[in-house]
């Protein structure tokens, strides 16, 4: 004996917004973000080239990462502040970068 259950529809109602990340989404732009400004500075401060290079690294994956709702002042601002850290860090040392780890050999 098959017995007909009746179907119950509920509507979809989508997640509140809330201030911290959801299971779904990507903080990656962020978080390239957060480490791009670091070593910005630190390319600037100390200017190490090899940090202003890894600045400029992390600026273009999280502006390549981020989406269309994201912040692009913020996003801008990252990657003009490591541009500007690899200029400075040439225009104060024009000799060619040598890695880091060539000091060891």
């Amino acid at each position: 004996m098959n017995v007909a259950t009746p179907c119950l529809l509920y509507r979809y109602k989508p997640p509140a917004p809330s201030s911290q990340a959801m299971p779904g989404e990507d903080l990656t732009p962020d978080y390239m973000n957060i480490l791009g400004m670091i070593f910005s500075m630190c390319g600037l401060m100390m200017r190490l080239k090899w940090c202003a290079w890894v600045a400029l690294y992390c600026s273009c994956i999280s502006f390549a990462n981020s989406r269309v709702n994201d912040d692009t002042k913020q996003i801008l601002s990252s990657f003009m502040l490591s541009i500007s850290a690899v200029v400075m860090s040439y225009l104060q040392n024009p000799q060619p970068m040598s890695p880091p780890w060539s000091s060891l050999l």
